[in-house]
């Protein structure tokens, strides 16, 4: 039995401890919101907070994330109003939005390490995640404004 603090909340998981952390939050805790992109942790659709570090769930295995602090895109605001989120909104940020979830906790972890990052923080931060509309200048320019406090 692997116990995993999720969203505040201890949840239990009772199967292959090497199956991606990815498929225990959408299959068995029902937290759909983080999405299956690549599979392989290279374009960030999956991304969740590893004790407040931006983490590809689809790339740990979940034995590997019991004894840590998980937040999802369900747990980083309860209605939805984290400064990252709210900005997102202002600045209509996503196109299709299948990858603006792990967009928005990429961007959440980068202002809780850097409240203020430059351009080119932003820029190197925000790098790994894709974005297949190519929404990047939104994606930046929201960034921007949730690093004012929105």
């Amino acid at each position: 039995m692997i116990t995993l603090r999720v969203n505040g909340q201890e949840h239990s998981y009772d199967g292959n401890p090497s199956v991606p952390l990815l498929w225990v939050l959408r299959d068995e805790f029902g937290l759909t919101g983080t999405k299956f992109g690549c599979g392989a942790a290279l374009c960030g659709a999956c991304t969740v907070h590893i004790d407040g570090q931006a983490v590809r769930s689809c790339g740990m295995v979940v034995s590997d994330a019991a004894g840590h602090e998980i937040v999802t895109i369900e747990g980083l605001h309860p209605e939805g109003n984290h400064p990252v989120q709210k900005a997102w909104r202002q600045v209509n940020v996503p196109q299709c939005g299948y990858c603006q979830a792990g967009q928005i906790m990429q961007a959440a972890a980068l202002l809780q390490q850097n409240p203020k990052p430059s351009d080119a923080e932003i820029n190197d931060a925000m790098a790994g995640n894709i974005c297949r509309c190519g929404c990047y200048q939104r994606i930046a320019a929201a960034v921007r404004l949730a690093s004012t406090g929105v």
